[in-house]
């Protein structure tokens, strides 16, 4: 099951990058020079975009509640994979890098047209290009608390 799971060129990257083309954006894709291998690159703008799913990457979201099974390999699993994000994410600021962060929940919730939401997020994203500010994350925080308890 799990070997299903990509970590690249998913639906969800696919549709979003044709839109910030269409927008006149250019950018390289999973650049293995950069840490955490972003998946947008805009050398332009010194921007990096990672779409993160919620669950991998343990957001707090709806989206992100720990398996059943396990509970204490996937906490101590996916804690580790946010201590990585968190490096990854200092070391390209440190560099000079400019990041934002799109999380899968800012498109899949409920009640929401999943068209609407990317081209949403495009947009955000952008008006976060041409701008100064460092970094971003969309949608800010998580929409609840984190639910780990055992």
């Amino acid at each position: 099951m799990m070997s299903a799971v990509r970590s690249k060129n998913t639906k969800l990257e696919i549709a979003f990058r044709r839109r910030l083309f269409a927008m006149g954006f250019r950018f390289r894709l999973h650049r293995k020079d950069l840490p955490g291998k972003p998946d947008l690159v805009f050398p332009k703008h010194s921007a990096i975009i990672f779409i993160h799913s919620c669950f991998w990457h343990h957001h707090g979201c709806h989206l992100s509640d720990l398996p059943q099974t396990r509970r204490e390999w996937w906490q101590a699993k996916l804690e580790g994979n946010r201590k990585r994000d968190r490096k990854v994410n200092r070391q390209l600021l440190e560099m000079g890098w400019r990041v934002i962060t799109i999380w899968e929940c800012s498109f899949r919730q409920r009640g929401t047209v999943r068209e609407l939401a990317l081209d949403t997020l495009a947009e955000r994203a952008g008006v976060f290009l041409l701008s100064g500010e460092r970094s971003l994350a969309l949608p800010p925080k998580a929409s609840r608390p984190n639910r780990t308890k055992q």
